[in-house]
């Protein structure tokens, strides 16, 4: 039945994380019961939604995930209405993002010292990019001609392009020229051709943020939460930061109202700029 469920997911174009995260999480629900995915009940499927919830903690997202994965069986392959089910989704829960200010990102900057993991947050940054999109970049992606960066299938498998800074873009060249990657920009050392984990990319956040003297709870994500912060409190247009960023909903983007220090005295009215 897994096997079944991530050819279908395959055939129907997830990506492979999602494919292998689905296939995954079913995994497990059929060896807590050690019963066929197709026998479960609905009862019995909440039951293991609660267990995960009260005991493991598990996050809303990784419930959504359950649920998705659970309706990609049940709707499309063993070709069963969802209906009868009922199993609705949880209430989200709203967080304000962690963000950095424009100092905190310079001293975490300042306080990486090796090339490439600089040249990595410095890119991360300033481009506003997903940890994954960093991993799965090639360096055909920087685009120094139109000083721009090539985005290929991000999230939901759309393409974008996003800023490429001039101080990046110096880093980039020295961090190439001393490295040398073969299939991806930035790749483990002593595996050439093979994607830097997202466990290294994480760790360098954290020993650059211990480096920095930072005490919030920066993840790599924050990177890209600062990154749209800060055009936001530029001044820039927020459906422009949509496209960098690639949110599908321009309600995503604008969370980041909350989190702007915008003030209201630096904003006049557009009846002061009439001929009256």
């Amino acid at each position: 039945m897994i096997l079944r469920l991530m050819s279908e997911m395959q055939v129907r174009n997830y990506s492979p994380l999602t494919v292998s995260t689905y296939s995954g999480l079913l995994s497990k629900v059929e060896n807590y019961f050690k019963l066929p995915l197709d026998q479960l009940t609905s009862d019995q499927f909440k039951g293991y939604l609660h267990r995960r919830i009260t005991e493991d903690k598990i996050s809303v997202s990784m419930i959504n995930q359950h649920i998705s994965a659970f309706r990609i069986l049940h709707t499309d392959i063993l070709q069963r209405d969802w209906e009868p089910f009922k199993i609705k989704r949880p209430r989200k829960v709203k967080k304000l993002p962690v963000v950095l200010s424009i100092e905190e990102v310079e001293r975490l900057i300042d306080s990486t010292r090796n090339i490439k993991h600089k040249t990595i947050i410095m890119l991360a940054y300033s481009a506003g990019l997903r940890l994954q999109e960093v991993l799965s970049m090639r360096p055909s992606a920087i685009d120094s001609s139109r000083m721009q960066v090539h985005v290929v299938q991000g999230k939901g498998k759309k393409d974008r392009y996003t800023i490429l800074s001039e101080k990046v873009l110096e880093y980039l060249r020295l961090y190439y020229k001393l490295e040398k990657p073969k299939t991806y920009l930035f790749e483990p050392l002593n595996r050439k051709g093979h994607q830097i984990s997202s466990r290294t990319l994480q760790a360098i956040v954290k020993q650059s943020c211990q480096a920095a003297g930072i005490k919030k709870k920066v993840t790599f994500h924050t990177l890209r939460h600062s990154f749209a912060t800060h055009l936001l409190e530029k001044g820039v247009n927020l459906r422009l930061i949509q496209q960098l960023l690639g949110h599908t909903s321009l309600t995503t983007t604008s969370g980041y109202l909350h989190v702007a220090n915008i003030s209201p005295s630096g904003v006049g009215s557009p009846l002061d700029s009439m001929n009256i």
